[in-house]
């Protein structure tokens, strides 16, 4: 046993009402448990239980003491689990739900070095929109979710999360390339490259043109993030997404990505998971790997 016994004896009197039949359940002298908690008794100075004509019944620094008691036990519970999860890491799937640009990148990234790592676990990446992400989620369909603007649901626990504002997106030969920070309306010359209203970022990019009072139509219209990349490193286009979403490009040189004044909205990435479910430990281990890729600086 990593912790004393002395836990276990004081959570079943308190469970039971009654040293012997605590000694009964944990197959000890009851004489053994009493003088165990007499000795605490005298250490804390203070009563842990009262002793009644019919039982045992915790003071109320009896009641303190067991909180702390029972939340070192579950986390024990936990931890040995998580061991013996450990031991059976060499087999096992990990199923993720994402989008586009995020699978190609991020969790493309991290499920390598995952693998580098468990090379008998299995790693299934499946692309799909917010709400598809929230509902697979929601219903244990995956293990874990990466998406931008997920909705929110007392059904699942954000792992981590950001705010990562679009920006302009261009080949490293574009005229804008070298620029930190630019005015939206300084876009407008170049062949722009809008994602498609079935996408979230639709909305973001199209209100912000708005809001700016600039009038344009767009010269491309897709729902693929991969295909908004090459567009834009093929030529003088522009396409609007975040840093996430052309991390490898960044990382390689082969697009450049500048930040837009006071333009877009919030465009939150998440990683999710279902709430008050098993978690295995493979998962716990690629949301790290995750979380790592995302923020290198985090672990």
């Amino acid at each position: 046993m990593l912790h004393s016994r002395l836990l276990q004896y004081i959570d079943e009197v308190a469970r039971l009402g009654s040293i012997r039949a605590a000694g009964a359940r944990l197959h000890v002298a009851p004489s053994a448990i009493n003088r165990q908690i007499l000795l605490l008794e005298a250490e804390l100075d203070q009563p842990l239980f009262e002793r009644l004509p019919r039982g045992m019944r915790p003071t109320p620094a009896g009641e303190a003491l067991l909180a702390h008691i029972r939340r070192t036990l579950q986390q024990y519970r936990e931890t040995v689990a998580d061991i013996r999860d450990l031991h059976a890491l060499g087999s096992g799937e990990v199923v993720i739900a994402t989008m586009t640009g995020l699978a190609s990148s991020v969790v493309a990234t991290a499920a390598t070095i995952f693998r580098a790592r468990h090379p008998q676990v299995r790693i299934s990446i499946r692309t799909m929109t917010a709400l598809d992400i929230l509902r697979a989620v929601e219903n244990s369909e995956v293990d874990l979710g990466l998406g931008f603007n997920i909705p929110a649901s007392t059904q699942i626990e954000v792992c981590w999360q950001t705010n990562t504002r679009l920006g302009v997106v261009v080949s490293p030969q574009h005229p804008l390339a070298h620029m930190d920070t630019i005015p939206l309306a300084q876009c407008t010359p170049y062949p722009l490259i809008f994602a498609d209203r079935s996408m979230v970022i639709h909305g973001i990019v199209a209100e912000a043109f708005a809001k700016a009072d600039l009038d344009i139509e767009p010269a491309f219209h897709t729902n693929s993030i991969e295909t908004m990349k090459r567009l834009a490193t093929s030529g003088e286009a522009i396409a609007f997404l975040s840093e996430f979403d052309i991390a490898e490009e960044l990382r390689d040189g082969r697009l450049a990505f500048c930040k837009v004044r006071d333009a877009f909205s919030d465009n939150i990435v998440s990683l999710v998971r279902r709430t008050k479910h098993g978690h295995g430990l493979a998962g716990f281990l690629l949301a790290e790997e995750i979380v790592g890729v995302l923020q290198p600086d985090r672990i």
